[in-house]
């Protein structure tokens, strides 16, 4: 199967990022998420700026990426027992110590996209993974976002609350990471992260196809990837960890080609360009067709894939 790239990578700033987030070595730049952040890449005319968003208790979603508020904000207790006036009134926390920023809102940075214009994406990493008690979140974050139109994008490894958003919204953006069912670890992470085996061809993998290596790594890959595309078919883009990608490429399978058949994006990540490992494999996977990288680094990639 040969690659089908459907035009010059885009790079996506991941967290609002503008190359670094270390203040330390670079004063001018801001917290990961905060507004400043993404109004700056507003400014430098990122063409997609990417955020985290968990739901508050009512009305607004909170910019951060884990479930409890002390461990991004000098608040304590789970973000979804909070309301917008008490976060407003806390500070954004980066690298474990209180910066000066308050965290944002997700109704301020719509606002932001609006006052700004211009034809910069926004994608919203939807971190609320377990399924809710009623879709009232859902519906409000489709509310939150319609001023945006086409310049939205949600994306999310919860794929049951991607099928909900579609049925709330049958013009939303969406995108698919398939981290929760397909991995590639040569490194330790968090156990309790599903998939939570390896299976016989390398990959975490808790689908009963990996339990044997009964067929080439090409062939199993090819399977399972259709059946995660069976279980979501109504989404533009998947995102894809840099190294199940290149993983996959040594084992003769181009994820970039096969999604292109069915006519969705695909996304790496996190390609840092001040990450040896990531820019190991930057020329192989530019050159397998993947459409966008998600990045930290984004000038510094910028400049590479134009070299």
């Amino acid at each position: 199967m040969q690659a089908a790239s459907l035009g010059k990578p885009i790079v996506v700033h991941h967290m609002a990022a503008l190359d670094s987030t270390d203040q330390s070595l670079y004063p001018w730049t801001y917290p990961p998420n905060a507004l400043e952040a993404i109004r700056a890449c507003l400014e430098a005319g990122a063409p997609f700026i990417e955020i985290d968003v968990t739901a508050l208790r009512r009305g607004d979603y909170l910019l951060v990426h884990d479930p409890v508020l002390e461990s991004e904000t000098t608040g304590q207790g789970d973000v979804s027992a909070a309301d917008a006036d008490t976060v407003k009134r806390l500070h954004i926390k980066h690298n474990g110590h209180p910066t000066a920023y308050a965290p944002a809102l997700l109704s301020e940075v719509v606002a932001l996209f609006q006052e700004y214009g211009g034809t910069s994406r926004l994608q919203i990493d939807f971190k609320n993974v377990l399924p809710m008690r009623d879709d009232e979140p859902l519906r409000r974050l489709v509310a939150l976002i319609k001023p945006l139109g086409e310049r939205v994008l949600v994306s999310s490894g919860a794929d049951w609350h991607l099928r909900a958003l579609r049925r709330l919204d049958h013009q939303l953006d969406l995108g698919f990471d398939i981290g929760f069912y397909l991995d590639y670890r040569p490194h330790p992470v968090d156990p309790r992260l599903p998939p939570y085996r390896e299976g016989a061809y390398g990959y975490h993998d808790d689908h009963i196809l990996s339990l044997q290596p009964l067929l080439s790594a090409a062939a199993y890959l090819e399977e399972r990837i259709d059946i995660l595309y069976r279980q979501i078919t109504e989404v533009s883009t998947w995102y894809v960890h840099y190294r199940l990608l290149a993983r996959a490429l040594a084992d003769g399978f181009n994820l970039a080609a096969w999604l292109h058949l069915v006519g969705i994006k695909l996304d790496a990540w996190t390609m840092d360009a001040d990450k040896p490992d990531a820019m190991a494999h930057l020329a192989d996977l530019q050159a397998s067709g993947v459409d966008q990288f998600t990045t930290n680094t984004p000038r510094a990639l910028a400049a590479l894939l134009e070299g």
